[in-house]
């Protein structure tokens, strides 16, 4: 029998005081006051109760509370949620719980309670230090109420801080980007996530893009800062985080790992493993109102079997260590014989190299990473 892996549970919270141009997660603009804080709390315990079928008594590795913007919830809701998902499934131990939180000067004390809520690692999706760039992207805080905010989350000292960094905007200069980076060595969080802007459909950019830096800046931008965060030591884990040495994010870990997850909230996703060798994905309905009248799921399937080796590598390969073989059979169900062609062929194009014991990725590999994942498809 298939060993089951590491199981996390993602919540999502749809609400934003506005719409980043960039972004292509579902959320919705609204006033802080109309937010249907308790209503929609009681519906995300009601999503999750009919998911429990499916994990029994599993316990739970991480909890990532995302959005949209969280921190709009008050911590005394955040408190209750977690008190009440702790009641319906078991907590690991040293559990990792993190918050996603957007700059804002706030007052202490409600930092602070996050953190007595258990809250353990916060997020701060910073993108830049400069106004200029931030305005591009309809950010709306000053630099003063950043640096303020970060100041307040330093003080209160959660496990982990992490800054949500985005290179490549507009406006953005290689100059302006590198004192992006001269914050990181002033405020030393413990975790990095560095993120090319990409344009995604269904997004503001999308329908009107922008004036973006030339490509030979971006990449200028993305090797140096390779060479800062090494300097600041800083272990590139994967292909867009970096983390102090013991603070790789555990959440992520899992999905890049093909850990199961499972996603309460509207537009979240689950995936989660069956004891006989089948998995399945579920879709939570994107329409927050729908979703609050408890028309929870808008897809349910099991996944095909040709379709899991893609998926397996797709997650594996944009680490930065090596991939056990192993895990593809403990994980998957499969035989590695039903992937030896492709293999064979990242091979020769010299994408992986293998032994007995693991695969790992060339640096042309990484470079090339689509191309890579495409020999994958079956």
């Amino acid at each position: 029998m298939m060993k089951l892996p590491l199981l996390s549970l993602y919540i999502h919270i749809p609400w934003c005081l506005s719409k980043c141009p960039y972004c292509d997660f579902y959320s919705k603009k609204i006033n802080i006051k109309n937010i249907p804080k308790k209503k929609y709390i009681q519906h995300l315990l009601l999503d999750l109760k009919k998911n429990i079928y499916l994990i029994k008594s599993r316990h739970i590795h991480s909890i990532f509370i995302g959005g949209g913007t969280p921190n709009l919830i008050h911590p005394k809701y955040i408190l209750f949620l977690i008190q009440e998902i702790k009641k319906l499934i078991p907590f690991s131990k040293n559990i990792e719980i993190t918050l996603e939180s957007n700059p804002k000067s706030v007052h202490e004390e409600v930092f602070f309670e996050y953190k007595e809520a258990g809250i353990n690692r916060l997020s701060l999706g910073i993108q830049s230090f400069n106004e200029k760039v931030l305005n591009t992207i309809k950010r709306k805080y000053t630099f003063k109420e950043l640096i303020d905010t970060i100041n307040i989350i330093k003080k209160i000292n959660f496990n982990v801080l992490n800054f949500d960094l985005i290179f490549g905007l507009p406006q953005q200069t290689f100059k302006n980007f590198m004192s992006d980076l001269k914050y990181i060595k002033n405020f030393k969080p413990e975790h990095i996530s560095l993120y090319q802007l990409s344009i995604e459909p269904n997004t503001i950019f999308y329908k009107q893009t922008p004036v973006l830096p030339k490509e030979t800046e971006i990449l200028k931008m993305h090797f140096k800062s390779v060479k800062i965060l090494k300097k600041y030591h800083y272990l590139k884990y994967e292909i867009s985080s970096y983390s102090k040495p013991n603070y790789q994010c555990k959440h992520n870990l899992n999905y890049w790992k093909f850990g199961d997850y499972l996603g309460i909230g509207c537009g979240a996703h689950s995936k989660i493993t069956l004891k006989k060798k089948k998995i399945i994905r579920i879709i939570k309905n994107k329409n927050v109102y729908e979703f609050m009248n408890g028309n929870y799921i808008e897809k349910k399937y099991i996944l095909k079997k040709k379709n899991i080796p893609l998926e397996f590598f797709m997650n594996n390969f944009r680490l930065y260590q090596p991939c056990l073989r192993k895990n593809f059979k403990k994980y998957t169900g499969l035989s590695e014989n039903f992937i030896n062609k492709p293999i064979n062929q990242a091979i020769k194009k010299k994408y992986i190299t293998q032994n007995k014991k693991f695969w790992i990725t060339t640096h042309k590999g990484k470079l090339f990473l689509n191309n890579l994942l495409e020999l994958f498809i079956l």
